[in-house]
């Protein structure tokens, strides 16, 4: 599936008691840029509920002053979900700050019906795609319907 980008930059606001990006922060960021990829797969931002967040992990803090790029892609669906693979990476040295496996729901607006949202996943572009999509076939094996 496609790769999408973004890109924040880490202000004094999004710190947290030690000066670095405060983890919820980052947590929300991985949250927003993975919604914004199911969407644009979608074609659409109606009807798409945030369900889970597997697997997150920070491997390094986020200062003050730096450009975070994110990068994500649809790594997993099911016929009512959807499961963006998320990576937080500081874009001056490409440094890997986070990444998580997160988990949308399609619904008919205004009611918790779930909704087929009809992506179906295209072949793996590589072999690290094709990881991707076995991690996150392994974390929501019968988790996530």
């Amino acid at each position: 599936m496609k790769i999408h980008t973004s890109s924040r930059l880490v202000k004094m606001e999004d710190l947290n008691h030690h000066h670095t990006l405060f983890a919820v922060r980052g947590a929300s960021w991985l949250i927003e840029t993975s919604f914004a990829t199911a969407a644009c797969e979608l074609g659409t931002t109606e009807g798409i509920v945030f369900r889970n967040i597997n697997d997150l992990a920070f491997t390094h803090p986020g200062k003050c002053g730096d450009i975070i790029q994110f990068e994500s892609r649809v790594v997993r669906t099911t016929e009512t979900t959807i499961t963006v693979h998320a990576v937080m990476n500081s874009f001056l040295d490409q440094t890997k700050l986070a990444e998580s496996y997160i988990t949308f729901v399609t619904i008919f607006e205004g009611t918790k019906t779930r909704k087929p949202h009809g992506i179906q996943l295209d072949e793996p572009a590589d072999d690290a795609e094709r990881s991707l999509r076995i991690r996150a076939n392994e974390l929501l094996a019968g988790a996530v319907k």
